[in-house]
C-alpha cells in the first residue's frame, strides 16, 4: 500500500501554470505528455517517496519530472501521506524556489 497524495493549493496552481506555459509554448500533444509524465512519477513518489532528492536545508524532496520541471514534495509519516508543495519551471530563478517553500 502506498502513501496517500495531497495536492496543496501552491501545487495545484503551479501545475496549472505549467500546463498553461506548456498550452503557449507548444501544443495539446506536449500538455499530455507533462500530465502522463507527472501522474507517472507521482505514482512512483506514492510508493516510494524517498526516490527523490533531499534538502536537509529546507526538509522537502524534489524530482525532474522533465526537462522543464521539478516536483517539489514532502512526506508527512504520521499520516502515510506525500505533500505535494510545488511544480517548479526549471527555467525560473532558484531564489523565488526559496521563498515560496
Amino acid at each position: 500500500m502506498g502513501y496517500h497524495i495531497h495536492w496543496t493549493t501552491s501545487a495545484e496552481i503551479s501545475y496549472a501554470e505549467e500546463i498553461e506555459f506548456i498550452n503557449k509554448k507548444w501544443n495539446i500533444k506536449e500538455i499530455e505528455n507533462f500530465i502522463s509524465l507527472s501522474n507517472d512519477f507521482i505514482k512512483c513518489i506514492s510508493k516510494n517517496p524517498t526516490i527523490g532528492i533531499y534538502s536537509r536545508k529546507f526538509k522537502f524532496f524534489s524530482i525532474v519530472i522533465s526537462k522543464q520541471t521539478t516536483l517539489v514534495y514532502k512526506i508527512v509519516e504520521n499520516k502515510n501521506q506525500i505533500d505535494l508543495l510545488l511544480f517548479w519551471n526549471n527555467k525560473k530563478n532558484p531564489k523565488r524556489l526559496k521563498k515560496l517553500l
